[in-house]
């Protein structure tokens, strides 16, 4: 018999290659975005765009991903399953791409980016596309057919990654930074098409909706949809509101200001994407394998196993970029863009919470009791709000950095103190304290220890690295677990 936890990395090992040589790559696209914006308020436009895109995508998938997981395993028929949900997905995406043709100017104009309409459309068009091909990837996922789905986001990724080449290399018009942003998104247009392509086949599995079915995942999945709806809001409406707090319509400069604080925060942001890679290549395979040990008696031990050894990973990265940041400081081309750099930490530090986060959401899931996790993102998202609304006319993005480290924080603790009264994992705290607290020591200690030395500098930093690394290992190793 496979064991369940070496299954499980495993396939984070499938998924993770394909988020990590995705990710990365765009991370590259990061350098060419800072090269040729010479002014971050031009990236921030791109920034605050992107922001919408995954706001929108987490609307309009409805928690049907997660739903579906959950269905498969309890229907016989589970084509059914299938065609019930992404007949509604799709539905629904049609309906608001119509309604984005209808009303592109207007909104627009309500978003601050004037007769640039064609933005509009652009995006609605890659929410539409990205939402409907949402379910036949999780349908992948579920099949546990992990080199099919790697394949399928590696070449839409590859294709993103060569059309931004040539368009912005070859095409694009230093001077007019407008046609800059018009080519990034029609880059990402024509790569998110590639997803509908290689998942063509899925089309053929409709045979329309089961109305009872689609009630039953709806009641399911609307919690979900609530806490993915706020949990979107923690993670980019910073951006958004950055723009909409410090733009004054009575300062004329005003508006690129606002646009460049935007486009600063993203840049230092994608520093921290390190972590953000591995809890996509996590949740990719963790959110099935956690629904198919459901009838594993031992399934509780597995949880807290798992924990133990991501709490650990994602610290070590946590090090990893932190004390080498003078060197991926230089992915951002534009010294202008540096200023922001002091907001990579606290990013790095707020998304370990968020992991930690998901890997506890899994109680509400197993249990049922999926409102709970729609309870915990509508508080972090107003805490969100709140906190960005006070403190932004004051401290610019480190008021967002320290909002979504925050609640993160708290959102952590409370799904922790909730699960262990309704479905009880036994996560061992004196691990998570043992490696967070070293993490957090290690990176206080290192500027103390920095000498004028680059490459004795770099070793110095980087055994702290080493220090950290063998006291994981050695603690996971004494407790046998089976990694």
């Amino acid at each position: 018999m496979v064991n369940p936890i070496k299954k499980l990395f495993g396939e984070i090992a499938i998924y993770g290659l394909s988020s990590i040589v995705g990710r990365l790559l765009n991370y590259l696209l990061v350098p060419l975005y800072t090269f040729v914006f010479i002014n971050p308020a031009d990236y921030g436009v791109v920034s605050e765009l992107y922001a919408w895109v995954a706001f929108f995508i987490v609307i309009l998938t409805l928690g049907m991903e997660t739903a579906f997981f959950k269905f498969i395993q309890n229907e016989e028929d589970k084509k059914n399953v299938f065609s019930t949900a992404f007949s509604a997905l799709l539905s629904l995406n049609v309906v608001f791409f119509i309604l984005v043709l209808l009303l592109n100017k207007d909104i627009a104009s309500l978003l601050l980016f004037g007769g640039h309409g064609e933005y509009i459309i652009m995006l609605g068009a890659i929410v539409s596309i990205d939402a409907i091909s949402a379910l036949p990837l999780a349908k992948l996922r579920a099949e546990e057919r992990a080199k099919r789905f790697s394949i399928i986001q590696l070449s839409s990724i590859g294709v993103n990654i060569i059309l931004n080449l040539i368009f912005l290399l070859v095409l694009f018009d230093g001077n007019n930074p407008e046609q800059g942003v018009f080519y990034i998104f029609l880059a990402n247009l024509i790569a998110s098409l590639v997803k509908p392509l290689f998942l063509f086949k899925s089309f053929g599995l409709l045979n329309g909706i089961d109305w009872g079915l689609l009630k039953r995942m709806f009641l399911f999945s609307f919690p979900l949809a609530i806490a993915g709806f706020a949990g979107i809001i923690n993670e980019t409406l910073d951006r958004i509101l950055l723009k909409q707090i410090l733009y004054n319509p009575n300062v004329s400069s005003s508006l690129d200001y606002a646009e460049a604080q935007v486009g600063i925060y993203s840049a230092s942001y994608k520093l921290a994407m390190l972590v953000t890679i591995l809890l996509q290549a996590y949740r990719y395979a963790a959110e099935p394998f956690f629904f198919s040990q459901m009838k594993n008696l031992d399934r509780n031990k597995v949880y807290s196993q798992i924990m133990n050894v991501f709490i650990a990973f994602v610290c070590g990265v946590f090090l990893l970029v932190t004390l080498n940041l003078d060197i991926f400081k230089h992915f951002i081309q534009n010294e202008s863009y540096w200023v922001g750099l002091q907001v990579v930490p606290i990013l790095l530090m707020a998304n370990i919470f968020l992991g930690i986060y998901y890997n506890q959401s899994i109680w509400y899931k197993l249990s049922g009791k999926t409102k709970f996790g729609a309870y915990i993102a509508l508080a972090g998202a107003g805490l969100t709000i709140i906190i960005n609304v006070i403190y932004i006319p004051q401290y610019g993005y480190m008021a967002s950095a320290y909002a979504t480290l925050i609640v993160y924080f708290i959102q952590m603790s409370i799904s922790y103190i909730l699960g262990q009264k309704h479905y009880p994992i036994p996560y061992n705290l004196r691990k998570f304290f043992l490696y967070l607290g070293l993490a957090l020591f290690l990176y206080a200690i290192s500027p103390y220890l920095k000498v004028n030395n680059f490459a004795l500098n770099l070793c110095i930093q980087n055994g702290l690295l080493l220090m950290f690394v063998l006291t994981a290992f050695y603690f996971e190793r004494k407790d046998k677990y089976p990694i």
